[in-house]
């Protein structure tokens, strides 16, 4: 038996399985949950968040609100994302929008230490494979498999998965504990929770700077955390 083959009948087990149908259908509607809102913001021409344009991320969504319509084409991309989502037949076609601009989210969440969407992003990107393997039977279609249709299953389990659970809660412990122990230091969304960090820090006087140059001065990340690193290095 080929790896193809293998593939087939461990997607269409996947997919017989009532539970996995669920868990299938409440990603669709998670991931459109997340954009059809941040679509609809940037349609109408409103600023996505209230970051100020000193701090990392606000600095980069002040620059994007300020391009016109290519804020406008982004909102709709996200939205047209997010509704084909809603609807199993155009589901595949919105997992295909969506992966780019959430994988580019996920990126720059992680360039600019930005919090808000340092657990989301990762897990939406996650949400997006998996939706894509779940269309696997209509991906393969264009990949160099074996490409002969996959019959859809006629009966439907109802035996719950419960080591695809687990690997879920797993995958969602592992990505939490990464992301909060990923970086040493953080420019938080504004200067007062940058300070608040001072009580506990083993370096409040190079934490303050820090605050001070990514929040006052509104220097490059970069060049601040480099900064803290090497007031730290003199203590």
């Amino acid at each position: 038996m080929g790896i193809s083959t293998k593939l087939d009948h461990i997607h269409q087990d996947v997919k017989s399985n009532r539970w996995m149908r669920y868990f299938t259908t409440f990603n669709r509607l998670a991931l459109a949950a997340g954009f059809i809102p941040a679509g609809y913001v940037k349609i109408i021409g409103e600023r996505f968040t209230d970051l100020h344009n000193n701090q990392p991320m606000g600095h980069f969504l002040e620059a994007l609100h300020q391009t016109g319509y290519y804020y406008t084409l982004i909102g709709i991309a996200q939205m047209l994302a997010g509704l084909l989502l809603l609807i199993p037949r155009t589901a595949l076609i919105g997992v295909l929008i969506y992966f780019p601009i959430i994988l580019n989210i996920c990126l720059l969440s992680f360039s600019v230490r930005f919090e808000g969407s340092l657990l989301t992003a990762p897990l939406m990107v996650i949400s997006c494979v998996y939706l894509l393997c779940w269309d696997y039977d209509k991906l393969k279609l264009i990949l160099p498999f074996n490409q002969h249709l996959i019959p859809k299953p006629k009966v439907i389990t109802n035996k719950f998965p419960l080591a695809f659970f687990s690997m879920v809660f797993l995958i969602i412990l592992a990505v939490g504990f990464t992301v909060t122990h990923l970086y040493t230091i953080m420019p938080r969304n504004t200067i007062k929770d940058c300070n608040a960090r001072t009580k506990r820090s083993e370096h409040p006087d190079a934490l303050l700077k820090f605050c001070d140059c990514v929040h006052n001065k509104g220097i490059p990340l970069a060049k601040c955390v480099d900064d803290y690193n090497k007031e730290k290095a003199k203590r």
